[in-house]
């Protein structure tokens, strides 16, 4: 109760500051992540490289690839499919220049690292392992089996993602961001995370400036970029943002207390915490 007390003071004073908007400080740029460990993936689109990370791998193969590696896929391990472009060669009838059309995609099966065994990759020395390591909260994360990775987010349409009970993907190295998508998994775990989009991202974004908040990371709540954020929700609604998010404070408030109530009882030693599924296969 004194945890959920502590969410519904924080989301009062943001709440009073969201009343004047004009006065919020501008939003924080975005740090887009992009890897550089020389993965064959990185040269992956966005949106495939969101799939690999998603599903909580830092990277992955084909079967074939792996082989080349050193590595090969552990038995009874299955695919995932990645989309792959289909092109065909075409002649400009005035030019006669040549060039490769795209005219649809392909599934194309690959293994993530953990499905694999054998040589150890080359060691890499990208900063994204470290920053994600630093993470507030990352051992609530961890207590509850989430994994978490990065992809390259500069391009994407979606600069974070939580796939229902399995894990955090995240595209920038932004905070908010990531307590955003720890909101939405405590929303599921509440049994909350259905219906509605605009209160499942309301509560998210609301949810994840109370978390920084009360973590006293006033810089890194983005007031300004929540308030952006919810408008453009509550828009869809044709409400304003005072009133998108009276209607989930109840919602935002509990959501924030299980991560606060989940950090004091693994202090406490009360829980143990998991892997945070995010060690690389052998």
């Amino acid at each position: 109760m004194r945890l959920l007390n502590k969410a519904e003071e924080a989301a009062a004073d943001i709440l009073r500051a969201f009343e004047r908007p004009n006065e919020l400080p501008e939003p924080l740029a975005r740090v887009f992540i992009h890897r550089k460990d020389g993965s064959p993936c990185r040269d992956w689109s966005w949106r495939n490289q969101l799939i690999v990370a998603i599903r909580g791998h830092r990277e992955a193969r084909g079967f074939r690839q792996w082989e080349q590696a050193g590595r090969k896929v552990r038995k009874g391990e299955k695919a995932f499919r990645i989309l792959s472009p289909l092109a065909k060669r075409t002649v400009d009838k005035k030019s006669g220049e040549e060039r490769m059309a795209i005219y649809g995609f392909r599934g194309t099966p690959v293994f993530g690292l953990q499905q694999t065994e054998g040589d150890p990759l080359p060691p890499t020395s990208d900063e994204t392992d470290a920053w994600i390591d630093s993470l507030p909260l990352l051992e609530v994360a961890a207590a509850w089996g989430l994994t978490i990775q990065a992809y390259n987010g500069r391009g994407a349409r979606i600069l974070g993602q939580y796939r229902h009970g399995a894990g955090i993907a995240l595209g920038v190295e932004n905070l908010s961001t990531w307590c955003h998508e720890l909101v939405h998994a405590a929303d599921y775990r509440n049994g909350k995370l259905k219906g509605n989009r605009v209160r499942k991202e309301t509560v998210a974004e609301l949810g994840g400036a109370v978390l920084l908040t009360i973590l006293g990371l006033q810089s890194e709540a983005d007031l300004g970029g929540c308030w952006e954020y919810i408008q453009q929700y509550a828009n869809k609604e044709g409400i304003d943002v005072l009133s998108a998010c009276g209607k989930v404070l109840d919602r935002t408030c509990e959501a924030v207390a299980l991560i606060l109530d989940t950090a004091e009882e693994l202090a406490a030693g009360d829980l143990k915490v998991g892997s945070a599924r995010m060690v690389e296969g052998n």
